[in-house]
């Protein structure tokens, strides 16, 4: 009796034991966006150069197709034209989701405003009513195109504006009426790609599915910190994003992020300035560790799009200081960390 009794007890507390990791198993998503922004080429996309995509275990792209803006005095955008490289106009989007289909990688469409000699989107203003209204025709009829299109290859999602915020904040009644017209035309998930250190002011996220930031924040002001330096950097930013998911009751993902291989990475890393100290592979590699282990296994986390990646083989380098991980120490841990959440 006293055997029969221990035995099952054994086996109760092991059934106890296994559903209780099995809880703490779920609370890590199975499935994470392990994606990369593939920079738009001359030339088609080819099959072979998503060997290299596969391989880092990535299993999601986003394409970006381009719109440009001439100036705040002329305010209608400019995009899908023969002058453009093929990747970024309507014809290269669609033959490279073509590509992306047969490896059964996901796909978001993050189109992108330039605005000529490189002024901010975020600060993108104009002088009149009038002048207002005629750039949002022009930016209703750009975004909906690409809609349509991720609608017709049912495309998992849709990113409706990138770093805009001085438009969102000026313009609200046409964002609530556009993104309602952008759910009447496609059917899958939508975000919204705003810079870090305007997340928290942006009014739009109760309308979306996921809130996309470009996470490049600022996380330590030394040329070469270390791993533990640099998460120390995430420990007022990381809550804040919590909070906000929590507000919203939707994830966060990260539209962006990423680091350049060179002193002062994580000091201000949007910064593209081809002024720098020294080659820093090991910073870029930290920094992506980092991120990677504070955020990936978060429930109220989805996923990242790593800036930036090249269709080109042999594209990044050792001696190439741009944000790609191609062909650096960092590329490994890329492969790594996203080998740990492959679907």
């Amino acid at each position: 009796m006293n055997g029969s009794f221990s035995n099952k007890t054994i086996k109760i507390f092991a059934f106890a034991i296994a559903i209780l990791f099995c809880s703490c198993q779920a609370e890590v998503p199975s499935r994470k966006y392990n994606g990369i922004s593939l920079v738009a080429s001359r030339d088609s996309l080819e099959t072979g150069q998503l060997e290299p995509i596969i391989k880092v275990n990535a299993n999601a792209v986003a394409l970006m197709p381009y719109a440009f803006l001439r100036s705040t005095e002329e305010p209608e955008l400019i995009y899908n034209i023969d002058r453009q490289w093929f990747g970024e106009r309507l014809e290269g989007i669609e033959q490279a989701i073509s590509v992306l289909r047969r490896k059964e990688l996901k796909i978001m469409i993050k189109p992108h405003i330039w605005i000529m000699n490189g002024k901010f989107t975020g600060d993108l203003d104009f002088k009149t009513g009038a002048d207002w209204e005629r750039f949002e025709a022009s930016y209703r009829e750009y975004i909906l195109l690409y809609a349509g299109i991720a609608e017709k290859h049912q495309i998992e999602l849709l990113c409706i504006g990138t770093e805009l915020y001085n438009f969102l904040d000026k313009r609200p009644e046409f964002w609530n009426s556009f993104i309602s017209e952008v759910r009447e035309l496609f059917q899958g998930k939508i975000t919204y790609a705003e810079n870090w250190d305007k997340i928290d002011k942006t009014d739009i996220w109760s309308h979306l599915d996921l809130i996309g930031v470009d996470a490049y924040y600022p996380l330590h002001q030394e040329a070469s910190p270390t791993k533990e330096e640099i998460r120390s950097g995430w420990e007022k930013h990381k809550p804040e994003l919590k909070s906000l998911a929590s507000e919203y009751h939707k994830p966060i993902l990260f539209t962006e992020y990423g680091y350049r291989n060179i002193d002062h990475a994580v000091k201000e890393p949007w910064n593209s300035d081809r002024d720098h100290t020294g080659i820093n592979h090991e910073l870029q590699a930290f920094a992506l560790e980092v991120i990677y282990e504070e955020f990936w296994p978060e429930t109220w986390f989805s996923g990242g799009f790593l800036w930036k990646w090249h269709q080109q083989e042999s594209a990044g380098g050792l001696e190439n200081d741009r944000f790609t991980p191609q062909n650096k120490p960092a590329e490994e841990v890329v492969r790594d960390y996203y080998g740990r959440f492959r679907n």
